[in-house]
């Protein structure tokens, strides 16, 4: 029987879907990033490459090449979900290949919420660039607790093999002058592990995110800022903006 896999479904849209711009694009961001200490989880945003891809970057060029598994969990933007979601997929691909995947059993699978989704999607490639080879555990995330997504979180910890990637865009649509403000308090409730200060106006990945902050918390882990940045800073115009941050984890 003939695995099945999970086609791209935003390459040419939010990314470019010919290998060769797609590599050369995510080459050129992570070049100009500065390296950093490694990580053991990461939250990045996911919109367009062209507008959040700098950002990305920031905190990809961090990731190290030892890591072999990858949990990956955003928001759901396409349908209404309870609780998180699994791919039964065998394989993801995208232009520049196919990743192996895994569906945790404490998790259901439902592959409508990843059909569309491109809050996953986009950050394969930074990964199949900084990683090459590596599993996947795609994860969809619809409405839950901290405790809820905390919970999946550590039986999926593992140990250096494993990094935890958040996806998440901060707020949406604002001026530029607004956007940095609800960024940079976003910014501070991350930083602070406080759940407390986020909501869905600046965090559309509020759900992993709390989740992670959550047990972030439990673990006495360190929170840092990498980038803050926002469309109007990479390739948008100024009126109306969306916020993007990159921030790394420390056990």
């Amino acid at each position: 029987m003939k695995a099945s896999v999970r086609e791209p479904a935003v390459a040419g849209m939010f990314y470019p879907a010919e290998p060769e711009k797609l590599r050369a694009m995510i080459e050129g961001f992570m070049a100009a990033a500065k390296p950093g200490p490694h990580p053991k989880a990461i939250i990045v945003p996911h919109a367009g490459t062209i507008y959040s891809g700098p950002i990305a970057a920031s905190a990809y060029i961090r990731v190290p090449s030892t890591i072999s598994r990858v949990v990956l969990i955003g928001p759901s933007h396409r349908i209404p979900l309870r609780g998180l979601a699994g791919s039964s997929a065998s394989f993801w691909r995208t232009p520049l290949g196919d990743v192996p995947v895994e569906c945790p059993a404490s998790v259901p699978v439902n592959d409508a919420a990843h059909e569309l989704e491109h809050s996953l999607e986009v950050q394969i490639p930074f990964l199949q660039e900084v990683l090459g080879e590596f599993r996947l555990i795609p994860l969809v995330a619809g409405e839950a607790s901290a405790e809820t997504v905390s919970d999946v979180l550590e039986k999926l910890w593992g140990g250096p093999e494993t990094l935890i990637v958040i996806s998440s865009d901060l707020s949406h649509y604002e001026s530029y002058k607004t956007a940095r403000e609800m960024d940079s308090a976003a910014a501070k409730a991350i930083t602070a592990l406080d759940e407390r200060g986020l909501d869905y106006d600046n965090a559309c990945g509020l759900v992993p995110i709390c989740g992670l902050l959550h047990l972030a918390k439990q673990k006495k882990m360190r929170a840092e800022l990498i980038d803050l940045r926002n469309s109007g800073d990479t390739a948008g115009p100024r009126d109306q903006v969306v916020g993007y941050g990159a921030f790394a984890f420390y056990e």
